[in-house]
Protein backbone atom coordinates (compact mmCIF):
# COMPACT_ATOMS: atom_id res chain seq x y z
CA UNK A 1 0.00 0.00 0.00
CA UNK A 2 1.07 3.58 -0.59
CA UNK A 3 0.16 7.06 0.55
CA UNK A 4 -0.98 9.01 -2.50
CA UNK A 5 -0.46 12.71 -3.27
CA UNK A 6 -3.40 14.73 -1.95
CA UNK A 7 -4.56 17.68 -4.04
CA UNK A 8 -5.64 20.85 -2.25
CA UNK A 9 -7.96 23.68 -3.19
CA UNK A 10 -7.79 25.40 -5.70
CA UNK A 11 -6.30 22.58 -7.82
CA UNK A 12 -8.50 22.22 -10.97
CA UNK A 13 -8.85 18.42 -10.63
CA UNK A 14 -11.11 19.04 -7.60
CA UNK A 15 -13.68 20.82 -9.79
CA UNK A 16 -13.95 18.08 -12.44
CA UNK A 17 -16.63 15.40 -12.65
CA UNK A 18 -15.40 11.83 -12.11
CA UNK A 19 -16.10 9.02 -14.58
CA UNK A 20 -17.89 5.75 -13.88
CA UNK A 21 -15.66 2.73 -13.17
CA UNK A 22 -16.04 -0.14 -15.64
CA UNK A 23 -15.07 -2.99 -13.28
CA UNK A 24 -13.64 -3.71 -9.85
CA UNK A 25 -10.44 -5.69 -10.45
CA UNK A 26 -7.12 -6.16 -8.64
CA UNK A 27 -5.83 -2.78 -9.85
CA UNK A 28 -8.96 -1.07 -8.47
CA UNK A 29 -8.63 -2.95 -5.14
CA UNK A 30 -5.00 -1.78 -4.85
CA UNK A 31 -6.15 1.79 -5.56
CA UNK A 32 -8.89 1.45 -2.88
CA UNK A 33 -6.26 0.21 -0.38
CA UNK A 34 -3.95 3.12 -1.26
CA UNK A 35 -6.82 5.60 -0.88
CA UNK A 36 -7.67 4.19 2.54
CA UNK A 37 -4.04 4.39 3.66
CA UNK A 38 -3.86 7.99 2.39
CA UNK A 39 -7.04 8.90 4.29
CA UNK A 40 -5.79 7.31 7.53
CA UNK A 41 -2.36 8.98 7.15
CA UNK A 42 -4.10 12.38 7.20
CA UNK A 43 -6.58 11.38 9.95
CA UNK A 44 -9.52 11.83 7.57
CA UNK A 45 -12.88 10.06 7.66
CA UNK A 46 -13.42 10.04 3.90
CA UNK A 47 -11.53 10.41 0.66
CA UNK A 48 -12.71 10.63 -2.96
CA UNK A 49 -10.57 9.66 -5.95
CA UNK A 50 -10.47 13.22 -7.41
CA UNK A 51 -8.70 14.34 -4.21
CA UNK A 52 -5.75 12.17 -5.25
CA UNK A 53 -5.96 13.28 -8.88
CA UNK A 54 -7.94 10.30 -10.24
CA UNK A 55 -11.20 11.16 -12.00
CA UNK A 56 -13.06 7.95 -11.17
CA UNK A 57 -16.25 7.52 -9.13
CA UNK A 58 -14.55 5.94 -6.10
CA UNK A 59 -14.66 6.87 -2.39
CA UNK A 60 -13.49 5.37 0.87
CA UNK A 61 -15.06 6.25 4.22
CA UNK A 62 -14.40 5.22 7.82
CA UNK A 63 -16.18 7.16 10.56
CA UNK A 64 -15.08 4.84 13.40
CA UNK A 65 -13.63 6.71 16.38
CA UNK A 66 -9.96 6.28 17.31
CA UNK A 67 -10.86 3.92 20.17
CA UNK A 68 -12.99 1.71 17.86
CA UNK A 69 -12.02 -0.95 15.35
CA UNK A 70 -11.70 0.49 11.83
CA UNK A 71 -14.85 0.01 9.73
CA UNK A 72 -14.01 1.13 6.18
CA UNK A 73 -16.53 1.43 3.38
CA UNK A 74 -15.18 1.04 -0.15
CA UNK A 75 -17.63 2.57 -2.62
CA UNK A 76 -17.23 2.27 -6.37
CA UNK A 77 -19.78 4.11 -8.54
CA UNK A 78 -21.77 5.24 -5.48
CA UNK A 79 -25.13 6.83 -6.07
CA UNK A 80 -27.61 8.26 -3.59
CA UNK A 81 -30.97 6.62 -4.31
CA UNK A 82 -32.96 8.11 -1.39
CA UNK A 83 -32.72 11.15 0.89
CA UNK A 84 -34.58 11.91 4.10
CA UNK A 85 -36.79 14.98 4.25
CA UNK A 86 -35.02 16.12 7.41
CA UNK A 87 -31.79 18.04 7.21
CA UNK A 88 -29.09 18.81 9.75
CA UNK A 89 -26.37 21.43 9.99
CA UNK A 90 -22.94 20.21 11.01
CA UNK A 91 -19.37 21.38 10.95
CA UNK A 92 -17.35 19.89 8.10
CA UNK A 93 -13.73 19.91 7.12
CA UNK A 94 -11.88 18.44 4.15
CA UNK A 95 -8.42 17.04 3.50
CA UNK A 96 -8.33 19.18 0.33
CA UNK A 97 -9.11 22.35 2.31
CA UNK A 98 -6.74 21.77 5.24
CA UNK A 99 -7.36 23.12 8.76
CA UNK A 100 -10.59 24.88 7.80
CA UNK A 101 -14.14 24.09 8.94
CA UNK A 102 -17.63 25.41 8.21
CA UNK A 103 -21.27 24.61 8.95
CA UNK A 104 -22.93 22.77 6.06
CA UNK A 105 -26.55 21.64 5.71
CA UNK A 106 -27.00 17.98 4.70
CA UNK A 107 -29.74 15.34 4.71
CA UNK A 108 -29.86 13.44 8.02
CA UNK A 109 -30.18 10.08 6.22
CA UNK A 110 -29.39 8.81 2.74
CA UNK A 111 -29.50 5.44 1.03
CA UNK A 112 -26.55 4.81 -1.25
CA UNK A 113 -26.10 2.08 -3.88
CA UNK A 114 -22.53 1.13 -4.84
CA UNK A 115 -20.13 -1.65 -5.74
CA UNK A 116 -18.03 -2.89 -2.81
CA UNK A 117 -14.37 -4.01 -2.63
CA UNK A 118 -15.25 -7.27 -4.39
CA UNK A 119 -17.39 -5.59 -7.06
CA UNK A 120 -20.68 -6.75 -5.51
CA UNK A 121 -23.64 -4.37 -5.55
CA UNK A 122 -24.53 -3.07 -2.09
CA UNK A 123 -27.05 -0.70 -0.55
CA UNK A 124 -26.40 1.21 2.65
CA UNK A 125 -28.79 3.29 4.72
CA UNK A 126 -26.44 5.89 6.15
CA UNK A 127 -27.56 7.98 9.11
CA UNK A 128 -25.97 10.63 11.31
CA UNK A 129 -22.27 11.33 10.77
CA UNK A 130 -21.95 8.52 8.21
CA UNK A 131 -24.71 10.12 6.10
CA UNK A 132 -22.87 13.45 6.19
CA UNK A 133 -19.58 11.78 5.21
CA UNK A 134 -21.27 9.95 2.30
CA UNK A 135 -22.82 13.16 0.96
CA UNK A 136 -19.54 15.07 1.38
CA UNK A 137 -17.51 12.44 -0.50
CA UNK A 138 -20.07 11.92 -3.27
CA UNK A 139 -20.06 15.70 -3.85
CA UNK A 140 -16.33 15.39 -4.66
CA UNK A 141 -17.22 13.01 -7.51
CA UNK A 142 -19.21 15.83 -9.11
CA UNK A 143 -16.55 18.50 -8.58
CA UNK A 144 -18.29 20.01 -5.54
CA UNK A 145 -16.41 20.95 -2.36
CA UNK A 146 -18.13 21.64 0.95
CA UNK A 147 -17.06 25.28 0.60
CA UNK A 148 -19.33 25.45 -2.48
CA UNK A 149 -22.27 24.77 -0.15
CA UNK A 150 -21.72 27.73 2.17
CA UNK A 151 -22.47 31.43 1.67
CA UNK A 152 -20.15 33.50 -0.51
CA UNK A 153 -19.14 35.64 2.47
CA UNK A 154 -18.28 32.63 4.66
CA UNK A 155 -16.38 31.04 1.77
CA UNK A 156 -14.34 34.22 1.19
CA UNK A 157 -13.47 34.43 4.90
CA UNK A 158 -12.50 30.74 5.02
CA UNK A 159 -10.33 31.03 1.89
CA UNK A 160 -8.56 34.12 3.31
CA UNK A 161 -7.73 32.12 6.45
CA UNK A 162 -6.49 29.23 4.29
CA UNK A 163 -4.25 31.58 2.27
CA UNK A 164 -2.87 33.18 5.45
CA UNK A 165 -2.12 29.74 6.91
CA UNK A 166 -0.32 28.68 3.72
CA UNK A 167 1.81 31.84 3.74
CA UNK A 168 2.75 31.27 7.40
CA UNK A 169 3.75 27.65 6.66
CA UNK A 170 5.82 28.78 3.64
CA UNK A 171 7.79 31.22 5.84
CA UNK A 172 8.66 28.63 8.50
Amino acid sequence: MAVLKLYEYPHPVLKKKAQKVEKVDDAMRKFLDDMLETMYADAGVGLAAPQVGVLQRVVVIDVAHEDEEPHPYYMVNPEIIWKSEEKVCGEEGCLSVPDQRAEVERFTSVKVKYLDYEGKEQELLAEGFLAIAVQHELDHLDGILYIDRISRLKRQMLLKKLEKMRKEKAHQ
